[in-house]
C-alpha cells in the first residue's frame, strides 16, 4: 500500500513557476514508477510525466516538454514537479500516482496506475 499526498499547488500568473511535491508513505517507495496526471474542469484527466524507479528515465506529455520537470528522492519518498512558464492551460487539479511497473507502452494510461493522491489545484491566470 501507498499512500499519496500532494502539495504545493496555488494561484500564479503567466509566466511564474511552482513546484509540486508528492509525499508518499511506505518503504517500497523507491520501487514504484510515479506519475503526474491534471484534470481541467469538464476534461477527462490526461498525463503530464512519470519518472521510474530511479529516477534514471522520465517522459513527458508534449505540451509541458522543455517547461515541466519530473524528478523523485527516494530518500524522502518524494516526487516533484517543477512548472515553469507556466500558461493558463496548465490550469487544473494537479494529481501524483503510482504504480509497480515502469512500462513504456502504459505510462500515459491512468487507468494502469494503483494509487493515487487526492489532487493539488492549480489555477494560472493570464
Amino acid at each position: 500500500q501507498v499512500q499519496l499526498v500532494e502539495s504545493g499547488g496555488g494561484l500564479v500568473q503567466a509566466g511564474d513557476s511552482l513546484r509540486l511535491s508528492c509525499a508518499a508513505s511506505g518503504r517500497t517507495f523507491s520501487t514504484y514508477a510515479m506519475a503526474w496526471f491534471r484534470q481541467a474542469p469538464g476534461k477527462e484527466r490526461e498525463f503530464v510525466a512519470t519518472i521510474n524507479w530511479s529516477g534514471g528515465s522520465t517522459y513527458y506529455e508534449d505540451s509541458v516538454k522543455g517547461r515541466f520537470t519530473i524528478s523523485r528522492d527516494n530518500a524522502k519518498n518524494t516526487v516533484y514537479l517543477q512548472m515553469n512558464s507556466l500558461k493558463p492551460e496548465d490550469t487544473a487539479v494537479y494529481y501524483c500516482a503510482a504504480k509497480k511497473i515502469f512500462v513504456i507502452s502504459t505510462m500515459t494510461q491512468s487507468g494502469t496506475y494503483a494509487y493515487w493522491g487526492q489532487g493539488t489545484q492549480v489555477t494560472v491566470s493570464s
